[in-house]
């Protein structure tokens, strides 16, 4: 008996007259399929095609082998319940509510997530240097990276560095498998249960959640359209001695502030004053205008660990994150990512390596700041003409921060959204004080479908 499918391989069509039979229930759960050889002859193709379909199957749970035996239909289990599969409408607002929202969800809007959409991500660019990796023999694709990672990507990385005025040689470069977990090292290196550590607030609400989990006390500094509040940053310097302030300087988020210069240089003097140890998550700097005021290059590593990262401008997919410091904590922070990591993706490291050492991504970075300009002042205006009042209008990166109606709580709204399938982002996810209940952070690159504001309109209606 010949099947017929052109559009599928003869292994494709195999396993599709299986998965037929079993949703037929000619083959019932526990029924044992013909032998490979018995297949073959029913299909007129080679013992090694029906193997390879088998062997997907087998991948797949729709059948299984049985050493000696042969292969069998599989136990059925039962499907997913919407429950399972969609996000929990009735969670809590915390500092994870909207990562896991965001991430729970696949065809929802999704205005308050950190990244940008599928469609702005640079396909041709990482098919382009796949397909050159699969052409070099050269290159180290199945080996552990050396300790501190591939060492032509810190090279580069290096290079990228002048261009912020940050100074740190491929020596002082280790690379992790993403910003959040290079943060996580630091926190790992640098603190212990009862520590105070200083934040913004608002602040990226994972921090808040990662420095519940390493049990330290955690103090909240307002932040300004220029930096933190500097007069009450240096009161709690005073009154509470934190071993740590964590940091974005450009493109705040979630308010897209960034630090000015003058109180870059305010904050380098008390952190020397009160023995205070700073890490900057730059992690939005690629999509940044002209190079702005850092940390890491006005102190040159003496108190500022600088973390960076490539999945907000590259691919979602592709985590690779890095870490450049003073010199002499490069070697028990590369001691402590083997014994807690052991090694970082030495696949990713060059395929991140071959994207950067193309021209094309350059265009790409410019491409997607010329996008994001065009959408800044119409969605912040769009906003306002809903009765919003956004908080600072940024130069440059993705975000704004706004604040409802007087009266209006953002979670009790963005809740609401929820059943809409929108993903809102509530004020109090990024606030230490939980005094940020009207504000919303928009995405400004997913806050382009009509459906978001049509949801706002009605539901600040009523």
């Amino acid at each position: 008996m010949n099947i017929h499918a052109p559009d599928q391989t003869l292994t494709q069509q195999i396993m599709a007259r299986i998965r037929d039979q079993i949703a037929r229930r000619q083959l019932s759960e526990g029924a044992r399929l013909p032998s490979i050889r018995a297949t073959a002859d029913t299909y007129s193709v080679s013992k090694s095609t029906v193997v390879e379909a088998y062997d997907r199957l087998v991948a797949e749970g729709v059948i299984t082998s049985r050493r000696g035996s042969g292969y069998f239909v599989a136990s059925a289990h039962a499907p997913l319940s919407l429950a399972e599969i969609g996000p929990s409408l009735d969670r809590a607002v915390d500092p994870l509510w909207v990562s896991r929202q965001s991430l729970e969800t696949r065809d929802y809007l999704k205005p308050g997530c950190g990244w940008l959409p599928p469609s702005w991500m640079p396909d041709d660019e990482i098919r382009r240097a796949l397909r050159s990796l699969a052409r070099n023999p050269n290159a180290d694709l199945f080996d552990y990276s050396t300790p501190s990672g591939h060492t032509r990507l810190r090279q580069l990385l290096s290079r990228r560095l002048i261009e912020r005025d940050i100074e740190a040689s491929p020596a002082q470069i280790i690379l992790m498998d993403s910003a959040t977990q290079a943060i996580e090292l630091l926190c790992r290196f640098l603190l212990k249960p009862g520590d105070t550590v200083l934040v913004d607030d608002p602040c990226y609400f994972n921090f808040l959640a990662k420095l519940r989990a390493h049990q330290v006390k955690v103090i909240g500094i307002p932040y300004t359209p220029t930096g933190p509040d500097m007069a009450l940053l240096g009161a709690t310097l005073e009154a509470h001695r934190p071993r740590l302030y964590l940091t974005n300087t450009a493109m705040h988020n979630p308010t897209g502030a960034t630090l000015s210069p003058v109180n870059a240089h305010r904050l380098l003097r008390l952190a020397e004053a009160h023995d205070l140890i700073i890490i900057e998550d730059d992690i939005y700097s690629d999509f940044e205008l002209e190079p702005g005021a850092r940390l890491s290059a006005f102190d040159g590593f003496e108190r500022v660990v600088y973390v960076g990262g490539f999945s907000k401008a590259l691919s979602a997919s592709i985590r690779l994150g890095y870490i450049a410091a003073r010199a002499d904590w490069i070697e028990p922070l590369t001691d402590l990512k083997i014994a807690t990591l052991f090694s970082t993706q030495t696949f990713v490291a060059e395929l991140v390596c071959q994207v950067l050492s193309d021209g094309h991504f350059r265009r790409h970075l410019e491409t997607v700041r010329q996008k994001l300009a065009a959408v800044r002042g119409q969605t912040a205006e769009r906003l306002e003409e809903l009765g919003l009042k956004v908080w600072f209008r940024p130069q440059a990166g993705m975000f704004l921060w706004c604040e409802l109606p007087e009266g209006l709580d953002a979670s009790e709204l963005a809740q609401k959204a929820l059943s809409e399938r929108i993903v809102l982002a509530p004020g109090n996810a990024f606030s230490v004080s939980q005094s940020a209940a009207p504000f919303l952070r928009f995405n400004i690159a997913q806050s382009q479908d009509e459906r978001l504001y049509t949801f706002l309109k009605s539901s600040l209606q009523a």
